[in-house]
């Protein structure tokens, strides 16, 4: 039994500091040593709730790659297990363009996946049913699976999901939200239409994440309820996977018997102190639970 189940998600981020966002507009520009670790949204969950102190399982497919290798070395130093599929089209990789302020804009290669999906229906459900809570990444090989994944989960345990950037009118974002329980979703395309938004995802609870100014909790009821923005505990580094840290902090949260909202204002603290570090390998206790 682990607390965390995190299907889909891994890949590698190759980080490059630059002096503004947007970037000048020149034929080149010279930069600090660019860094490669382990990165992309299931990855950023994974070790931040591992820094957390959940026992968390990832699931997802790799390339037979230097890039995928150094995904497997992170896991292991971290003490996640995985279970890998080989992706013959090879590791997703993000260039993560970071401004000295730590703000960041991301260049995603999804390495789409080819063929049937990657795990059986049966191999999934028994990974489903081993785990506390179940975090999804918009994988495009999870799709025919997400039947699967609902019919499988134990009675209480909870299904989420990160939508990231959705506007709310791409289909391919539609049938996972429809699926799980707790919806996250960055506003900065929403901007005002957040509410309405929840409204037709009711009765799942929906939280609009927005950065520096904090966050929207929609819990289904028609209601809303703001979560106040956190000053990070430090200098901030680089806000590559505040995102996640902030899912992850969530997820432990409610694992832990907090209420929604506390949960979620626990989030907030656990996505400012991710960003004071560089890269998402976090040390033990990223915050405390208290």
């Amino acid at each position: 039994m682990v607390d965390l189940l995190v299907l889909g998600g891994l890949g590698v981020d190759v980080r490059v500091r630059v002096p503004a966002l947007p970037l000048p507009a020149a034929d080149s520009h010279t930069v600090e040593p660019i860094a490669l670790r382990v990165g992309n949204t299931g990855a950023g969950v994974t070790m931040a709730s591992r820094a957390l102190g959940l026992r968390v399982r990832v699931v997802d497919t790799l390339g037979v790659d230097p890039a995928g290798d150094l995904v497997r070395a992170a896991l292991a130093r971290a003490g996640v297990p995985a279970a890998l599929a080989e992706d013959r089209g090879g590791t997703r990789r993000s260039v993560n363009l970071v401004d000295s302020g730590g703000q960041r804009t991301s260049l995603y290669d999804p390495r789409p996946w080819r063929g049937s999906p990657p795990f059986s229906p049966t191999e999934m459900a028994e990974l489903v049913r081993g785990a506390r809570h179940v975090h999804l990444s918009i994988m495009d090989w999870l799709v025919p699976l997400l039947p699967t994944v609902r019919a499988a989960l134990p009675a209480g345990v909870a299904l989420s999901t990160d939508l990231h950037d959705w506007n709310g009118e791409n289909p391919y974002h539609r049938p996972f939200a429809e699926v799980a329980d707790l919806v996250l979703v960055s506003g900065v395309r929403l901007a005002e239409r957040a509410a309405s938004l929840a409204g037709t995802l009711a009765p799942r609870t929906v939280v609009v994440t927005r950065g520096a100014d904090g966050a929207e909790l929609y819990p289904g009821d028609g209601t809303q309820v703001p979560v106040p923005p956190v000053a990070p505990p430090g200098p901030v580094i680089d806000s590559n996977g505040a995102g996640d840290a902030f899912a992850a902090g969530l997820i432990a949260g409610r694992l832990r018997g907090q209420p929604l909202a506390e949960a979620a204002r626990y989030a907030a603290r656990v996505a400012a102190a991710a960003c004071t570090h560089d890269g998402m390998e976090y040390p033990p206790g990223l915050l405390p639970t208290a």
